[in-house]
C-alpha cells in the first residue's frame, strides 16, 4: 500500500492537470471552467484512490473478497449526469456537448492518477488539450470548404430574429441556416448566432454589412 503523502500528491497532480484543460473552457466563457474541471479531475482521483486502497483492513477478514474496479467503474456512470448538465438546446442547436467531453476525459484523467499511472495522466492531459486548441482553426477550414459561416451580433430584445432577418434579406433568405437567440452580454440586450449555408467567405462579409444597417444592430466582440 501506498504512503498517504503520495496519496496527497496524486489528488494534488489531478488537481493541476484538471485545471489546464479547465482553463482552457474558462477561455470559451463556458460554465463548467477551472474549477469545475479541478474538482471533476481530483474527485476521480480520490474515488480511485478509495476504490484501490480504501479496503485494505476488510481484505484482513477472513473469507473476504472485494472488486476494487467496481467504484471506478461507477465514475464513468456518474459523470454522465454532470457532462448531461453542460449540454443546452437554443433553438435549433445543441451546446456544450464539447465541454461535456472534456469532463468525461478529465475524469479519466483522474481515475488515470489515481492509479498510479502518471506518464499517462500526463500524455492524456496533452492530447485533449492539443484537440481542444488546435483541431478548432481546422473545422473553420472546413466550414470554408463547405461555404458555412457564422456571424455573431447583439440587438435590443426582440428586435432581431429569424422572421425579421428573412424579411429583411429578401431573396437571400434562403442563405440561411439556423438562428439562434439567446441572452445578451447587456441588460435588455440579445445575442444572436447566424449561420450562413452555401456562402463564401466574402458573401458573408457582405451579408453582415447588410444586416449591421439594421438600427441598434451591432457585430458582438470576440471572447478575449
Amino acid at each position: 500500500m501506498i504512503s498517504e503523502w503520495e496519496m496527497i500528491a496524486r489528488l494534488l497532480l489531478a488537481a493541476v492537470l484538471g485545471s489546464m484543460i479547465g482553463l482552457q473552457r474558462e477561455h470559451q466563457f463556458w460554465t463548467a471552467g477551472l474549477r469545475t474541471h479541478m474538482l471533476v479531475a481530483t474527485g476521480a482521483c480520490l474515488f480511485m484512490i478509495v476504490s484501490a486502497f480504501g479496503f485494505q483492513q476488510a481484505l484482513t477478514q477472513q473469507g473476504t473478497q472485494l472488486d476494487p474496479s467496481r467504484i471506478a467503474a461507477q465514475i464513468v456512470t456518474g459523470i454522465g449526469f454532470l457532462g448531461a448538465g453542460s449540454i443546452m438546446m437554443r433553438g435549433e442547436v445543441i451546446k456544450g456537448l464539447t465541454t461535456a467531453a472534456s469532463l468525461w476525459a478529465v475524469a479519466a484523467i483522474g481515475m488515470t492518477i489515481g492509479g498510479g499511472l502518471y506518464l499517462l495522466g500526463v500524455a492524456a492531459t496533452v492530447l485533449i488539450l492539443l484537440i481542444l486548441i488546435t483541431i478548432g482553426p481546422i473545422e473553420h477550414r472546413y466550414r470554408d470548404y463547405i461555404k458555412v459561416h457564422v456571424i455573431k451580433l447583439v440587438a435590443p430584445i426582440g428586435v432581431l430574429n429569424r422572421q425579421t432577418l428573412e424579411d429583411f434579406l429578401g431573396k437571400d433568405a434562403g442563405r440561411l441556416k439556423q438562428v439562434v437567440v439567446e441572452q445578451g452580454p447587456d441588460m435588455g440586450t440579445e445575442s444572436i448566432t447566424v449561420e450562413f449555408r452555401k456562402t463564401s467567405r466574402v458573401e458573408t462579409a457582405e451579408l453582415l454589412k447588410r444586416i449591421l444597417t439594421i438600427p441598434e444592430v451591432r457585430e458582438e466582440p470576440p471572447p478575449h
